[in-house]
């Protein structure tokens, strides 16, 4: 595994990650998340779907970074555009996108993260711009799927200790059982556009909506 994916997946990578829940502070207002058991019914939920999407996008963008040029990073955008249904998650996952591209080519100047950057100025979606930091960070398309699945369930979890107060380590206990499932989906590596995954997460979508209407809010997602 090549070390620069620790800080890909570290939460204290200043590209503003700690800021989001993925749905899980809505899903605590609504009760959908109230214990350790809820959460890890969320976590597995998430990662079966939104999870998977993003990590097959993540994988797609390292693989194609070493060859990148404008036309395909916009093609790859436009996918990921139509995976993401609410406007709300597509607002969301471009600004993350935005932040980390634009730490990402502080600390590993590439051109592919250049063209990039030029060819979305409205921010490239966040699976893309994880893919792409990976690829110049020198790491293979299946360790940015590995990062992708793995703050795609970090993140809720984090956010669902500090919104209930739920024991971290216990928390964490669930994030390891989780472990199996990041392996399985870092393994997949899609090879084309029509291999990329789509699986849909309607629930996420409606939390995210909700969320983005609601007047008090500790995170941003």
């Amino acid at each position: 595994m090549h070390a620069a994916l620790l800080l890909l997946a570290d939460s204290r990578l200043p590209a503003g990650g700690h800021g989001h829940s993925g749905g899980a502070e809505e899903a605590v207002r609504t009760g959908a998340i109230h214990d350790l058991t809820s959460l890890a019914a969320f976590l597995r939920g998430r990662l079966a779907t939104a999870g998977l999407v993003a990590a097959g996008l993540a994988a797609a963008a390292c693989e194609y970074g070493a060859s990148a040029n404008r036309a395909g990073w916009i093609r790859l955008d436009a996918e990921a555009d139509a995976r993401t249904s609410s406007p709300a998650q597509r607002d969301t996952s471009r600004t993350q996108g935005r932040l980390l591209l634009r730490t990402a080519r502080r600390i590993w100047p590439s051109p592919a993260l250049d063209v990039l950057a030029e060819s979305l100025p409205q921010g490239a979606h966040h699976p893309a711009a994880l893919g792409a930091a990976a690829g110049a960070a020198g790491c293979a398309p299946g360790e940015a799927a590995l990062a992708s699945a793995y703050t795609a369930v970090t993140g809720p979890a984090t956010a669902a200790v500090r919104l209930l107060g739920l024991d971290p380590v216990a928390v964490h206990r669930l994030l390891a059982d989780l472990a199996p499932d990041l392996e399985r989906i870092a393994a997949i590596t899609p090879t084309g556009w029509e291999a990329l995954p789509a699986h849909a997460a309607p629930a996420l979508d409606l939390l995210a909506e909700r969320h983005i209407r609601s007047e008090l809010r500790l995170f941003v997602s």
